[in-house]
């Protein structure tokens, strides 16, 4: 590991471990800000799943769960297990937590709404360096990359074992 991913990292992760900490301590007072995300997001998922499966719809209990996620993965990623998984958990658990806390659209006090733009805007830098987080692959090609090039590969041997095969026969 690089020496700026060794200090990134950790960096980048210690948001969401002081964030999701506040999360799981303060959940009942963070469901009234949490609601109104909640009741979209609860409903949408549960017509995305099966019937079998039943999706809470508690604001209480989604802020205790983001807030587990953002702990678990804050400190997978900060520690390098898992970073790309990690990272990618923390920027699903973001979008919501942002809308939900940080609605300067809503808000009528000039202050306030200065407030609420400033956090909502870092939020969407915090999105950013996930984002990068999640696509690093530390050097190392990329899935893709391998899966073209192995597909390269057995077309070329592929073809030199038919032309052996060729010559042996005629």
């Amino acid at each position: 590991m690089t020496l700026s991913r060794l200090i990134a990292r950790p960096l980048l992760a210690s948001y969401f471990l002081a964030n999701g900490a506040l999360d799981l301590r303060e959940a009942p007072a963070l469901a009234a800000q949490a609601a109104p995300v909640t009741e979209t997001l609860a409903p949408a998922l549960d017509n995305a799943t099966p019937d079998s499966v039943s999706v809470p719809r508690d604001p209480v209990l989604w802020v205790r769960a983001s807030g587990a996620a953002q702990v678990v993965a804050g400190l997978a990623l900060a520690t390098g297990h898992f970073p790309r998984l990690s990272a990618a958990v923390l920027g699903g658990t973001l979008v919501p937590s942002t809308a939900a806390r940080y609605r300067f659209w809503e808000a009528t006090d000039k202050e306030q709404r200065r407030e609420q733009l400033v956090h909502f805007v870092k939020n969407t830098a915090l999105a950013g360096g996930l984002l990068i987080a999640a696509l690093d692959t530390a050097g190392k090609p990329g899935l893709a990359w391998r899966a073209r090039h192995a597909t390269h590969d057995a077309r070329r041997e592929a073809a030199l074992v038919g032309a052996r095969v060729r010559a042996r026969v005629s």
